[in-house]
């Protein structure tokens, strides 16, 4: 009898979880994802995740001009809105498909590329379909004015319940969560709000998401009987920020491009940059840099091979 073709779901979404300290074992993931028959990655979320499908589409929000893709294969910007690869970029290549995952609307997609998964992520985009142009909750008075902070907590959550059970119709069986980043760390928030620190209220509202929507997806996995792996990006990048010397970083406060305070996308474009990005959490004023990714993704793939492939 044939083996069953398993897709991995990567969804950029939101939950808390405590940080797992060891190592990757990148040859176990492989081996894991051989063994479940895992044999496509499918993308799905916001800036943080578009590898250039908004290149195609009638929108702002771009990132397909230098200095974006400074540090990429061959130094060209590609839509990805940071210096090199995104996480996701990481994990397809830790489990052994690709070295990048292609956008859906890439014109040069060839049909073998789906095999092994694409990136439908858009920058802009989001649970609420008014994402784009809402752009924040706190900036913007449309979803203000309709919810208090906590409702509209709650409509998110319960937006990515409805999304999640749509996927699992459609056959998705393995789902990877990543959780809110600490947005009161970001250099343009710090900027807006006239903050040289962390903006305490913005970090405790995405720690109150993070809380809420681990709940439901405990009680979603539960239901659907899906697996589902969820990888902390609070804790992540809150713990780069707080303690820089572990990851040999020297600039937590602003990001590489321009001023570092708040250039990002279009803003960003043509602007000098940092010298050498590494030491650096954050690409431009909203985005990471390549290597804050990468360590986003070790952690992912700690959670993926443990909820998913175990």
């Amino acid at each position: 009898m044939a083996m069953r073709m398993t897709i991995l779901v990567l969804v950029l979404a939101l939950v808390l979880m405590p940080l797992l300290s060891r190592a990757v074992d990148i040859g176990r993931v492989r081996q894991l994802a051989a063994g479940h028959n895992v044999t496509s990655i499918l993308v799905f979320g916001d800036s943080s995740v578009d590898p250039g499908n908004n290149n195609i589409l009638q929108t702002t929000f771009k990132g397909n001009f230098p200095p974006y893709g400074k540090n990429f294969f061959d130094g060209r910007p590609t839509g990805r809105f940071s210096n090199g690869r995104l996480a996701t970029d990481f994990i397809a290549e830790a489990i052994g498909y690709t070295k990048i995952v292609p956008a859906f609307l890439d014109p040069n997609l060839k049909p073998a590329d789906l095999l092994h998964g694409v990136s439908f992520a858009s920058a802009a985009s989001g649970y609420d379909d008014l994402t784009a142009n809402l752009s924040n909750y706190y900036l913007q008075s449309i979803r203000s004015k309709q919810f208090s902070p906590e409702e509209y907590q709650n409509y998110l959550v319960s937006c990515m319940s409805h999304d999640i059970e749509q996927m699992h119709r459609l056959g998705a069986t393995r789902l990877v969560v990543v959780g809110v980043p600490p947005v009161g760390c970001m250099p343009l928030v710090k900027t807006l709000m006239d903050k040289t620190t962390c903006v305490d209220s913005y970090n405790k509202a995405a720690f109150s998401l993070n809380s809420k929507i681990g709940k439901k997806l405990a009680s979603i996995k539960a239901t659907l009987r899906m697996k589902v792996a969820f990888v902390d990006a609070y804790g992540i990048v809150q713990n780069a920020v707080n303690n820089p010397t572990l990851y040999d970083i020297d600039e937590t406060s602003k990001g590489c491009c321009g001023t570092g305070t708040i250039e990002y996308g279009d803003s960003c474009k043509g602007l000098s940059t940092c010298t050498d990005p590494t030491k650096y959490v954050f690409w431009d004023a909203v985005h990471p840099t390549e290597k804050m990714y990468k360590i986003i993704a070790d952690e992912a793939l700690k959670s993926l091979s443990v909820e998913l492939l175990s």
